[in-house]
């Protein structure tokens, strides 16, 4: 199945913004759109067949969105970050819901939690 709902997060800068989900939590862009030279930009970027949209219009959204990306493996993608860099705000934690999650803060107060399904409550 394909993703039906995508996440609008407000970037303010859009270097810092490559810097964190490019650079720091490793997605890829697969396409940036701008009104014109100059303009603010709107991009998709994904990462194992996850996609956040990145918008620099103010009309978008608010900083200080938060998304929830369901994945295989929290502690994967945890280190990952962590080896290019980039600081969680909670590291993996299990969590009483039967989640295990770990939290990421972008530059602009957007709150990435990434989360896996602990083996012994999977249904």
């Amino acid at each position: 199945m394909s993703q039906k709902v995508f996440p609008v997060l407000r970037i303010l800068d859009e270097a810092e913004a490559r810097a964190f989900y490019l650079d720091g939590l490793g997605f890829a862009v697969d396409w940036e759109w701008r009104h014109e030279l100059g303009f603010p930009i709107f991009m998709q970027v994904s990462k194992e067949g996850l996609a956040l949209f990145l918008s620099g219009h103010a009309g978008d959204a608010e900083t200080g969105g938060r998304a929830y990306l369901a994945v295989d493996d929290v502690d994967a993608w945890f280190v990952a970050a962590h080896a290019r860099g980039l600081e969680a705000d909670m590291p993996p934690q299990d969590q009483p819901w039967g989640q295990r999650e770990a939290t990421f803060c972008d530059p602009f107060g957007n709150r990435i939690t990434i989360a896996s399904r602990l083996p012994d409550t999977q249904t």
